[in-house]
């Protein structure tokens, strides 16, 4: 296997090293979901250098099109910016400047990839079909794809791509399923109302502790009992407040938890199944129950056709032995979901991970990634670009088709 320093010969080295110095641009100063106003400058004036016509959409999104020789529907890429509320510990030499915030999901990779592509394609020939170029702020609160959506970026858009880093997968590889990438994200509150009461009479109280207990235990069963094995999915339960002294009953209780599946069918039977389990402990125990929900995310789901092409833009940069798929089902959240609500699509991860070293998992205060990563996502984006237009312009997938 080639070793991830060769994929560097993919790119020209002026694109590789440029895309090297902005993501540590990017990644020294971090900003927040809605707060990428620096990040935002950043890539307008990058896009701007290219020639293109960048403009501000959704507060700090970025859009830019550059045109194709048809004038039918576009093909857009889309790259995430925005950085988390966690203080770094890679010791790194281009490490964040804010403190309490870094980058520590790839987000400052994915920018930097995008660019890199927009270079690549924008001093080649002009693409089959116009291309545009995405750059989405608060993917981490999962509200900044919607918020793109609403100002429009999908008009005229005919198929969208996106990918995240994955440091799980060795640099070079790229993977991706035909099927599910990402599960739903929903939030779900559970408000129990029981009657207080003194710690030493019991039998004058409805125990709010004992019925969230109860109810915790019971919520297991579901994935457990209900759910096929074949089919991944997870209830959580993430906090539990109630009580307020030793020796008093409490009389209300406020259970906050998170569901994931990968079908809308298992989301749904998650939903109807809490809300149920959580009727009939209420009637067993004399409490009244409230179940409400916070829907997130849906789950991302690469259609066959869509993987497909996905699949031979990625065999076209790194050879199809190093393309493969998922090697576990991947309970995360990704807002990209909500393009392809809209638009016909697909999704992909970039390997980044170097033999030997320990792959600190996104979100941790020591997550970073191996930067021989951006030529490869670079080089799939301009690829599935023209891959795709060539797709839009023989009359292949349509927005009518979703």
């Amino acid at each position: 296997m080639p070793s991830p320093e060769s994929y560097r010969s993919i790119l020209p080295s002026d694109v590789s090293a440029k895309m090297v110095a902005i993501r540590r641009d990017l990644h020294r100063h971090p900003e927040l979901a809605g707060h990428e106003v620096r990040t935002a400058a950043a890539v307008m004036a990058e896009l701007q250098a290219l020639g293109l016509n960048p403009r501000r959409v959704a507060g700090t999104g970025v859009v830019a099109d550059l045109p194709g020789l048809s004038a039918g529907p576009l093909v857009a890429l889309r790259a995430d910016m925005d950085a988390l509320p966690i203080h770094e510990e890679t010791g790194l030499p281009f490490a964040s400047e804010t403190p309490g915030l870094m980058h520590a999901c790839g987000h400052d990779g994915h920018t930097s990839m995008l660019l890199g592509a927009a270079r690549l394609l924008s001093q080649g020939p002009p693409p089959p079909v116009g291309v545009r170029f995405l750059f989405q702020p608060a993917e981490e609160k999962a509200t900044g794809a919607l918020a793109m959506i609403e100002a429009g970026a999908l008009a005229d858009v005919g198929l969208i791509f996106g990918g995240h880093i994955d440091r799980r997968y060795r640099t070079g590889e790229l993977v991706l399923n035909a099927g599910p990438m990402n599960a739903c994200a929903d939030l779900f509150t559970i408000t129990i109302q029981g009657q207080g009461g003194h710690g030493a009479r019991p039998h004058e109280a409805v125990d709010a502790v004992v019925v969230g207990s109860l109810l915790v235990a019971s919520l297991q069963a579901i994935v457990a009992r209900e759910t096929d094995p074949a089919d991944p999915c997870v209830v959580t339960i993430g906090s539990f407040h109630a009580g307020s002294a030793a020796n008093v009953i409490a009389g209300t209780a406020v259970l906050t938890g998170t569901l994931r599946a990968q079908t809308q069918a298992t989301r749904r039977h998650l939903q109807d199944a809490i809300e149920r389990m959580a009727a009939a402990i209420g009637q067993m125990h004399r409490a009244s129950l409230t179940v409400t929900y916070e829907c997130g995310t849906p789950p991302l789901v690469n259609s066959p056709e869509m993987a497909a092409l996905a699949h031979a833009a990625a065999a076209d940069v790194v050879g199809a032995a190093q393309v493969v798929g998922l090697r576990t089902a991947n309970m995360g959240g990704e807002d990209f979901a909500y393009f392809l609500d809209h638009v016909p699509g697909g999704f992909i991860r970039f390997g980044a991970q170097t033999d030997g070293e320990t792959p600190f998992p996104a979100h941790s205060s020591r997550f970073d990634f191996n930067e021989a990563a951006l030529d490869v996502g670079a080089a799939w984006f301009a690829r599935i670009a023209i891959l795709a237009g060539a797709s839009l312009t023989a009359g292949g997938m349509f927005p009518s088709e979703t």
